[in-house]
């Protein structure tokens, strides 16, 4: 078990081109157990081509992704789970024929003795593992208020339920690291309840949190890691980087969203 202060995640001078375009040039931050760190930039900074290489969907030039103290080696998207670390997506990637709890339930996976789907279906021994699986995801669905819903399919929904039922899938895996890709986007009631969510979630994981709800960023992150043409510009606490020139001149002044392939 990683103690709140020790580092989780090292991203160690990373470096990644497609042609003659760098995306990201050396770049390094550290996630310590128990905080949350947000990762801000422009359009076209490298935000989520850094989650890509985390994820390991994308093979960095050079440069590596340290787990728990060990470098990720040719790690897969696929091998996430089983590590401890679990990403949102801009897209709510919800499966439209299944119910929220369905949905809710194929986050489960790690905890899974004979894998999703024959739990899903009931399957001979994995029985046990669907009820398992399907009370564990009730009470993450609870957790965020949602619990009534469980038997309704995700397209009735309205966008800001099923951000939440996309949210209550990653966490019902209970991650030791949360990767949350623009959780905010779509949402404007709802952002005092995310800004709560995202804080309390420190008492169980580190989350890393790429947003360009400045407001939020500036709430809920312990430290704040800045790029810039794939390059990190500044890091420190939310008060430092608000008071940094060079970070209002990158990004505060663009209130554009990025792009998802930026």
């Amino acid at each position: 078990m990683t103690l709140p202060g020790e580092d989780l995640l090292v991203v160690d001078g990373l470096t990644v081109r497609f042609g003659g375009l760098t995306a990201l040039h050396d770049v390094r931050l550290s996630v310590d157990a128990g905080t949350v760190v947000g990762v801000i930039g422009p359009n076209g900074a490298g935000k989520t081509t850094l989650f890509n290489v985390i994820c390991g969907f994308v093979r960095p030039q050079s440069g590596r992704v340290v787990w728990r103290g060990e470098p990720l080696v040719r790690h897969r998207p696929e091998h996430l789970a089983g590590l401890g670390i679990v990403r949102t997506l801009q897209g709510l990637g919800l499966f439209a024929g299944l119910t929220v709890l369905e949905n809710v339930m194929a986050g489960a996976g790690r905890h899974a003795r004979t894998g999703v789907l024959p739990a899903l279906v009931g399957a001979g021994r994995s029985a046990r593992d669907e009820s398992d699986l399907a009370a564990r995801a009730r009470a993450t669905l609870g957790e965020l208020g949602i619990a009534d819903l469980a038997d309704r399919l995700p397209g009735v929904l309205p966008y800001g339920v099923r951000k939440r039922v996309a949210l209550a899938r990653a966490l019902v895996a209970e991650p030791d690291l949360l990767l949350l890709d623009e959780p905010a986007s779509g949402l404007f009631a709802e952002l005092v309840e995310l800004s709560t969510l995202i804080l309390s979630l420190r008492r169980h994981m580190a989350v890393v949190l790429v947003e360009h709800h400045m407001d939020l960023v500036m709430q809920v992150c312990d430290r704040v890691v800045v790029l810039n043409f794939g390059e990190v510009i500044a890091a420190g606490t939310p008060a430092e980087i608000q008071a940094d020139p060079r970070v209002a001149e990158a990004y505060l002044g663009d209130p554009a969203e990025e792009a998802p392939d930026a």
